[in-house]
């Protein structure tokens, strides 16, 4: 997660280097995939060759694997992304991950059916988000699905100093070659609050 500035993860302007995310479990690494994202796979919304964009530890790309999808997960903390391969050994399923900058999805060369987001969105704002939603519009072909998992501007306090995204904002950056099939309030489990964050699950497809 992040806050209002760019996130660690990814401005190079910053002293913290990604890996720092991860040098002890943040709060939204719970161990298990998002409820939001569960009930998807649970009804079959996940499908074909699905890519996790800012995976983390990998719960969700791990998920799709489990149901026995091709999966990949993305992110620039390569200590995570060691769990996250750990993880898969241990359950036995192979799924891939790799350091790569969300974005520049356009640089992976492949194409997904299906893009998992779970808290990687928020974080950009200006060039840096168009070049995320450009980077998703290349790596999913038309009729592609696109699920993202957000901080929502319903989420009251200071937690993290967390931008919080607003139902404009969202519809904004998918305006051009998108269509927006629902946003809907959603929560984001963490481990330091029993009753999470409050979220934006949105579903999109490529037109």
């Amino acid at each position: 997660m992040a806050g209002s500035t760019p996130h660690p993860r990814y401005d190079p302007e910053t002293s913290r280097r990604p890996e720092d995310l991860y040098a002890s479990p943040p709060p939204w690494d719970i161990g298990r995939p998002q409820p939001a994202l569960l009930a998807l796979a649970e009804a079959g919304a996940l499908r074909g060759r699905v890519l996790d964009a800012g995976c983390g530890t990998g719960e969700h790309a791990l998920l799709a694997a489990g149901l026995g999808l091709d999966a990949t997960g993305v992110d620039l903390a390569s200590n995570a992304l060691r769990v996250a391969e750990a993880k898969a050994r241990d359950r036995g399923r192979p799924a891939r991950f790799m350091l790569h900058d969300a974005r520049r999805l356009a640089d992976l060369h492949e194409r997904f059916d299906t893009v998992l987001d779970c808290g990687l969105f928020h974080i950009f704002d200006g060039d840096d988000r168009a070049a995320y939603v450009d980077g998703l519009r290349s790596v999913l072909p038309v009729g592609g699905r696109c699920f993202i998992l957000a901080f929502s501007d319903r989420q009251p306090g200071e937690w993290g100093h967390v931008h919080r995204l607003t139902r404009g904002e969202i519809e904004a950056a998918f305006a051009d070659g998108w269509r927006i099939d629902s946003i809907e309030p959603a929560t984001l489990d963490i481990t330091t609050d029993p009753a999470g964050i409050q979220a934006w699950l949105v579903a999109l497809t490529r037109i």
